[in-house]
């Protein structure tokens, strides 16, 4: 494993030539909120496809890389893309969005989510959270549907999944397409069926901050039957250049909407090697988020901690943890806490109802008041394969000596 930490100065000793105590500097790398995991196999992959005359997409990583998808997330078919970004927009494509249309997805979400539907002319309608799961529930999205309503966008929020089975149910009741931003959620499942698998689409992210990185990068899942091959045009510039390549037809021209979203060779090496190691980087994950769990439970009892929880019948992949301080400013304290003790922990989303182009470019029917008040009170701590026991041992340390209220240890 490769580390990526700064370092930083914490604490000090006490010992002098004349036994007088000298206040001494002890230097300890700073615990980064994530740090990429090096398998050892992406440096050999990718010097093969150096080593190769195949660089640019498609090639047989890309192909592995689909087929180790595919069997971790049951999707029909999987497409690699350029960002979790470009997948999300890559099915709004695929749905043929158009101005007048409305997509109603979480407030609760990375801009993403959002920016997919508005970069058709579609208008996304903000939603609510639930406040056990950060996520939308049927029950909040039904009350946003209108007559122009094409779609549901849902975001697995820290990899555990929204009730599926209502918010399905309420899709085809209502008519809805629904498409799942699974950037938190490969390796999770709903009542043992892998996320991804549910919507019409669904997108994944392999930013180096997720449970399998290429850096940057994403994937589109489709399961369409039918939806595939016109996936596979707009991902390869809008031609059915890939129906040539596999000898389909005898030349390749434009045929239909387009972008360049096929990432190259060299990045789906690196993602393969992550994903030939996904299990074991996994166990790792839920090591350390147990541990957090179970350490935590009694500090934040006493503290008036809400620590971040998993309904029964979902699986999650911990990708992420977090706790929710009973204050806003108990969440910038509890922050500068954990810096003051070299440990990064972060706030996370700013509710999109609220930002400049959300009140631009969204609706909003109702207030967001969930969501805005957990994202003032939500902190992320450290969840990494590579965090070492002693380093768990110091996140914890820094978090249970926060004195909830004071701001200070």
């Amino acid at each position: 494993m490769v580390s990526h930490r700064t370092e930083g100065v914490y604490g000090e000793t006490q010992l002098s030539a004349n036994r007088i105590p000298v206040p001494q500097l002890i230097v300890l790398p700073v615990i980064p909120l994530c740090d990429p995991f090096v398998t050892g196999l992406e440096r050999p992959y990718v010097e093969s496809v150096l080593a190769s005359d195949h660089w640019h997409g498609d090639g047989p990583f890309t192909k592995r890389a689909h087929a180790l998808l595919q069997q971790l997330t049951d999707a029909r078919s999987v497409l690699t893309t350029t960002s979790g970004t470009h997948a999300l927009e890559l099915a709004s494509l695929l749905l043929e969005l158009v101005p007048g249309d409305e997509v109603v997805c979480p407030t609760f979400t990375f801009s993403s989510t959002a920016t997919a539907i508005a970069i058709r002319g579609a208008t996304p309608v903000f939603v609510d959270s639930d406040p056990a799961t950060m996520n939308v529930t049927a029950d909040l999205v039904a009350a946003a549907v209108t007559e122009r309503t094409r779609a549901v966008y849902v975001m697995h929020y820290g990899g555990v999944a929204v009730d599926l089975a209502a918010i399905g149910d309420l899709c085809r009741e209502r008519g809805l397409l629904l498409v799942e931003d699974a950037a938190h959620g490969l390796g999770g499942a709903y009542r043992g069926q892998p996320l991804g698998s549910f919507g019409t689409y669904a997108a994944l992210s392999f930013h180096d901050t997720k449970n399998a990185s290429m850096g940057e990068g994403g994937a589109l899942l489709v399961n369409h039957g039918g939806a595939r091959d016109r996936a596979e045009i707009i991902r390869e510039k809008g031609t059915n250049r890939s129906q040539f390549l596999r000898g389909v037809v005898d030349k390749y021209t434009w045929t239909d909407h387009g972008s360049s979203y096929l990432p190259s060779e060299l990045l789906t090496a690196v993602l393969c090697a992550q994903l030939e190691s996904f299990d074991a980087m996994q166990a790792r994950r839920h090591e350390v988020w147990d541990r957090y769990k179970a350490e935590l439970a009694s500090w934040a009892q006493a503290s008036g901690v809400e620590l971040m929880t998993v309904p029964d019948d979902r699986q999650h992949p911990a990708h992420l943890f977090y706790l929710v301080l009973p204050t806003a400013a108990d969440q910038s304290g509890f922050i500068a806490h954990l810096r003051d003790q070299g440990v990064i922990g972060a706030f996370h989303y700013q509710p999109l109802d609220a930002s400049p182009a959300g009140r631009a470019l969204g609706r909003t029917p109702y207030p967001c008041d969930v969501a805005h008040d957990r994202a003032a009170r939500l902190v992320r701590l450290p969840v990494y394969p590579g965090l070492s026991s002693t380093d768990q041992d110091r996140v914890l340390d820094a978090a249970t000596t926060y004195a909830v209220g004071s701001g200070r240890a």
